[in-house]
């Protein structure tokens, strides 16, 4: 089992979509991380036909698609699943303090040790990426292929994504307070609010009403969330792009970015699978722990950006660790997934 095996279930019947599918799937690849880097190039040949004034309004429709976003996901969480997966904490507070502690405060040392300059874009992006929260759907295919705690990967998956939408902000406030960045949080918290956490909490208190009507269109919905976070990235570089914000940027840079994701994941990873044996965790809650506590959201990642960073300019650099992190974690992930189901198929026979 594939980690684009949801890209395909979204990607049924809607033209085009299919073929270029079919064509990711025989180079190994997820359709949407070449969709990502189609955006990238669009950009770049066209980058005045997605910023701010340009003619296709993508701002507005961006804005409007974050809220749906959210709003889709607070219909799909379920208030009785996430009561009955709590009594498990020991995993819980091990992948949620690897996703909210430990990445962050990694960073935070090794900027310290390389004297990094917390204005720098991209340090700011890799700070950014080590404040969010677990991604859901590829971390649950992962723990589902592995023969993880599935119930556990969802519940943390699900709580992680929900306090990500506190969490993410306070951090990204603390380090920019701290540098020379400013960040305007009274603004900021006014538009997390209104496009985030109410169509949250309106999706909650529809989920006994419409949640069913959610589960039932979750791929359709899905390819929804992929497309505004296509438009978020398209619109997001043509900005950078239009401001030569990556003249600086050689594939030297990019290659060094790439290799520090791989050697940051591989850490996180390490370091969870040691506190794992530490507590003594089951062999399928380690697996839980492993590859939830290590992913990384692009959703969130890219749909928050449009709130916590008001200067549209600057987002398409922010957002380069993501979707790095976002490519190499699916890739890895899916060898060391695949290798997991191996080994426990073996210790059964």
């Amino acid at each position: 089992m594939k980690p684009e095996n949801n890209g395909k279930t979204a990607a049924k019947g809607v033209g085009l979509i299919p073929r270029v599918n079919r064509f990711a799937n025989r180079l190994g690849l997820d359709w949407f991380l070449l969709a990502l880097l189609l955006m990238i190039v669009l950009a770049y040949l066209w980058p005045q036909i997605g910023v701010k004034d340009g003619p296709l309004a993508l701002g507005t429709i961006t804005d409007v698609g974050v809220s749906v976003i959210f709003l889709f996901y607070g219909l799909r969480l379920s208030p009785e699943k996430l009561k009955a997966g709590l009594s498990n904490w020991r995993l819980h507070l091990l992948v949620q303090l690897s996703t909210f502690v430990l990445f962050p405060v990694l960073i935070l040392l090794l900027m310290q040790v390389v004297s990094a300059d917390s204005s720098n874009l991209l340090w700011l992006g890799v700070f950014y990426l080590a404040a969010l929260p677990s991604t859901v759907s590829s971390s649950v295919v992962m723990v589902s292929v592995a023969g993880g705690n599935m119930p556990g990967a969802i519940f943390n998956a699900s709580i992680s994504s929900l306090l990500g939408v506190f969490i993410t902000p306070l951090w990204m406030g603390v380090f920019l307070s701290a540098g020379s960045g400013t960040m305007d949080m009274q603004e900021v918290m006014l538009k997390l609010v209104v496009q985030v956490l109410v169509p949250v909490i309106v999706g909650i208190l529809l989920h006994s009403r419409l949640g069913a009507f959610a589960e039932r269109y979750k791929a359709r919905i899905r390819f929804f969330d992929q497309t505004i976070i296509l438009l978020i990235v398209y619109s997001s570089f043509c900005e950078s792009y239009a401001r030569n914000l990556f003249g600086g940027l050689s594939m030297l840079h990019l290659v060094g970015l790439g290799a520090a994701m791989l050697a940051l994941f591989f850490l996180i990873y390490g370091i969870i699978t040691g506190i794992s044996r530490l507590l003594n965790l089951t062999w399928e809650d380690k697996i839980t722990a492993v590859f939830c506590g290590s992913k990384k959201s692009l959703v969130h990642g890219t749909v928050m950006s449009k709130v916590l960073f008001p200067d549209a300019n600057v987002v398409g650099v922010v957002l380069l660790p993501i979707m790095i992190y976002h490519a190499l974690q699916l890739v890895v992930a899916s060898i060391i997934a695949q290798a997991a189901a191996r080994k426990a198929a073996a210790r059964q026979l």
